[in-house]
């Protein structure tokens, strides 16, 4: 798999257990190049044909695009990109300047419309990624944990905790990380 013995990828297995997720989450939120989860409970996944992106209206969302672009090119998968349900056009900005880089190396993807507005759409693709036979879902962490954070747990936690198929994610930093082919 792509992440394995790669430098640039962080690999983390644990069991699916919600303080030892949030332990995790703790421990790498200072990581400039992307992580992936893999949970006992989850499906090993041999080769990625696609990966599912939700995209929201967040600044921080267009990082992805990298990451997407190394993905593709390293293992010819497809890109499933979740757009949300939402009254304005910040996620679509998004998702065009993702498209862009990808359109510049060709790379096959796909938009599909999401039933859920931003807030919701983290959660929404780990529901759906099934039905996209998605073998990743590629995240970005919360920026800041707030108090609904702190007490019920962030949405990334809940999706690693339910998500049948790995989860990477990328932490919204100024100074992040560039995979280098």
């Amino acid at each position: 798999m792509i992440w394995d013995n790669n430098e640039d990828i962080k690999k983390i297995e644990c069991r699916n257990n919600a303080s030892q997720v949030q332990q995790l989450l703790n421990e790498n939120r200072e990581l400039r190049s992307p992580y992936v989860f893999l949970l006992d409970t989850m499906r090993e996944i041999e080769a990625l044909h696609r990966i599912l992106v939700p995209v929201t209206m967040l600044q921080e969302e267009v990082y992805k695009a990298e990451i997407c672009s190394y993905l593709c090119r390293k293992t010819d998968a497809q890109i499933i990109i979740l757009q949300p349900n939402d009254y304005g056009s910040k996620a679509k900005i998004n998702i065009g300047k993702i498209t862009t880089l990808l359109d510049k190396f060709s790379l096959p993807y796909r938009i599909e419309q999401g039933k859920k507005n931003t807030f919701s759409l983290y959660k929404e693709a780990c529901q759906r990624a099934d039905e996209f036979q998605a073998d990743l879902l590629l995240l970005t962490a919360s920026r800041e944990y707030g108090w609904d954070d702190l007490i019920f747990g962030p949405v990334e936690r809940y999706v690693i905790q339910h998500a049948k198929v790995p989860v990477m994610l990328v932490n919204p930093r100024a100074d992040l990380f560039s995979l280098c082919d």
